[in-house]
């Protein structure tokens, strides 16, 4: 059994922004020499997240769309009473998808549908750069 750890970066606008990341992630897999087991991915911050989508124009406005109606900028927030910072909408946003997701590794591939991609997503008020922390464990 192997364990090998890697990072991946990702410059994001003002969320929700949403960045396909499954290149980056093949890229790793490849260098971890490791082809069959389980990929654990992690964005890194409280209002981050990932998932898997089809990544084409329609679904992207309609994720960031459907996230902005769940938890709408400039709602109210409790959040706001502590901070300040206007970015309440961004935390829930991001619990509300996840921070993190695993995937099978088979055949040193990555066990995706023919229209699915993997992707983080910025939702806070400003621009971020997200770091999705990559483990895989396998032989």
């Amino acid at each position: 059994m192997k364990l090998f750890h890697d990072t991946i970066s990702v410059d994001l606008s003002t969320g929700p922004d949403i960045a396909d990341i499954t290149g980056d992630l093949r890229e790793v897999v490849q260098r971890s020499t490791i082809t069959q087991g389980m990929i654990s991915l992690c964005c890194i911050g409280s209002t981050g997240s990932i998932t898997t989508i089809e990544y084409e124009p329609g679904v992207v406005e309609d994720l960031k769309e459907a996230v902005n109606r769940l938890a709408p900028p400039g709602a109210h927030y409790r959040h706001e009473m502590a901070w300040h910072d206007g970015n309440g909408h961004s935390h829930v946003q991001a619990a509300l998808l996840g921070p993190s997701i695993s995937l099978s590794l088979v055949d040193g591939r990555l066990s995706l549908g023919t229209w699915q991609q993997v992707v983080v997503i910025n939702h806070d008020n400003k621009p971020r750069r997200r770091k999705v922390a990559v483990t895989i464990v396998g032989t």
